[in-house]
């Protein structure tokens, strides 16, 4: 490979353009091509061409290109389209713009790192270099760094996680935990160099000096944060539940960039908060930073200083509350004392207390008129109904059968049933019959009847 031959040679073949020929049609580089091949063939008389094997052109090309600055590291933009990711967790996907494609590859190991997930038609930036798979003889981007362009890939995977975590339940009110309004013991997840627990030390002291502050000293940015923040949250934990309780936890730190804040926007983190059996206050940031941290957590403060203010009470406040209550209880008390005195002075001064005996004979002289009205009343009442019933005994021994006898009827009834005969079918010659009169009864036979001729 190292012998020296006339006309074009692979590296030629690849770059016949120099950087400045680069605006040259295809056509014309192809007639170029062409027309040096020719002139090759032309002197075949002095030296014959050497025959290469398919894989040693192959390799020749890789090497050429392996060696060459420009794509030993190269950043490309472009569209990503006919994604795929195999078990084997290797990324495969096409990079292309209106002009031309780019096959590409982006092993496990180094997409591990992504922290959004790549889809069809991203429009992103990757880096890498360019090489050649020799079995398939097709050059192609070795990707190992992917970043996506426009709202950023960071962003893009905040919101990714924001959404997943959400659809799974992790924002829920249901789930939050009440701040306790008094807590005896506060554990803090923070940098213990940071202004943020300077920041928070101080207010907490000011405004509960009484207060037991517990420090979990984490990196709160670069790779090992998220792990260093999760491993403090399980300690705090397990403290709080072997030995002394911890009332709320506050994790967080001061303001940065979005790659600074990136630790509490790690899906470890966020399930972590969730899982905690002590109630959490993310404090993350300054007022207009979001973080995953702020929607898992129990309450979100915008500061750390917010967080030391919410998570403690003010005791100059809680003593000034304190002495109001205690004028206002007060007052209330001696009105009240003020007001049962004036009404035991007003009833001291009543008839009742004066001469209780004028009070009871009022109510005796009361009783008698009730009595007097009672007994009228019913008295009315009686000679009222035994008039009523006087005339309906009138009326009852009208229709009485008594009555009938007293005017010289008489009833009769046969034997032995005692059915009242009420017509002369109701007898038959020989029976026997009851006669009843006004003044006694008598016991006859039937020894002829006559019924009566209707006319």
């Amino acid at each position: 490979m190292n012998k020296q031959r006339k006309g074009i040679t692979l590296l030629d073949f690849m770059h016949s353009k120099k950087d400045g020929d680069e605006e040259k049609s295809e056509v014309e580089s192809e007639r170029e091509t062409e027309i040096e091949i020719e002139r090759i063939e032309e002197e075949k008389g002095v030296e014959a061409p050497h025959v290469y094997t398919v894989q040693e052109v192959t390799r020749y090309i890789r090497q050429r290109l392996d060696e060459d600055e420009v794509l030993r590291d190269v950043y490309v933009k472009g569209e990503l389209s006919n994604l795929s990711q195999p078990t084997s967790g290797h990324l495969y996907f096409t990079l292309k713009d209106e002009f031309s494609e780019l096959q590409c590859v982006m092993f496990r190991e180094r997409n591990l790192d992504l922290r959004f997930i790549p889809e069809d038609g991203m429009s992103v930036i990757v880096r890498g270099h360019i090489s050649v798979y020799e079995k398939r003889g097709r050059y192609q981007l070795y990707v190992e760094e992917m970043q996506e362009t426009g709202i950023g890939a960071l962003y893009h995977a905040f919101e990714q996680l924001k959404k997943k975590l959400k659809e799974e339940g992790l924002f829920d009110v249901v789930y939050k935990k009440p701040i306790p309004s008094f807590p005896r013991r506060i554990g803090i997840i923070t940098s213990p160099t940071g202004a943020a627990i300077r920041d928070m030390l101080k207010i907490t002291k000011k405004r509960f000096p009484h207060v037991h502050i517990l420090l979990a000293p984490v990196a709160v940015q670069g790779e090992e944060a998220p792990a260093q923040i999760v491993r403090a949250i399980q300690l705090m934990n397990r403290y709080s539940t072997e030995r002394e309780k911890i009332d709320v936890l506050i994790v967080g730190r001061g303001g940065g960039s979005i790659e600074e804040l990136w630790a509490f926007n790690e899906e470890s983190v966020a399930r972590e908060i969730f899982s905690s059996g002590i109630p959490v206050i993310s404090a993350v940031g300054h007022e207009t930073d979001f973080t995953i941290a702020d929607f898992v957590a129990d309450k979100r403060a915008a500061t750390p200083s917010e967080a030391a203010e919410l998570v403690v009470p003010d005791s100059r406040e809680i003593e000034k509350n304190l002495r109001s209550l205690e004028l206002r209880t007060r007052q209330n008390l001696f009105k009240a004392i003020e007001y049962y005195r004036k009404r035991l002075e007003s009833i001291e001064k009543s008839i009742l207390f004066r001469k209780p005996t004028e009070r009871i004979n009022q109510y005796r002289q009361t009783l008698d008129e009730l009595k007097r009205s009672i007994v009228a009343e019913i008295t009315h009442l009686v000679t009222v109904q035994s008039k009523s019933l006087q005339a309906l005994m009138g009326k009852l021994d009208a229709l009485s059968p008594l009555a009938i006898l007293e005017r010289g009827y008489s009833i009769s009834s046969k034997l032995p049933e005692g059915k009242i005969v009420r017509s002369i079918t109701d007898i038959s010659v020989g029976d026997t019959l009851k006669v009843l009169f006004k003044d006694g009864a008598a016991v006859s036979e039937v020894k002829e009847k006559e019924k009566k001729k209707q006319y």
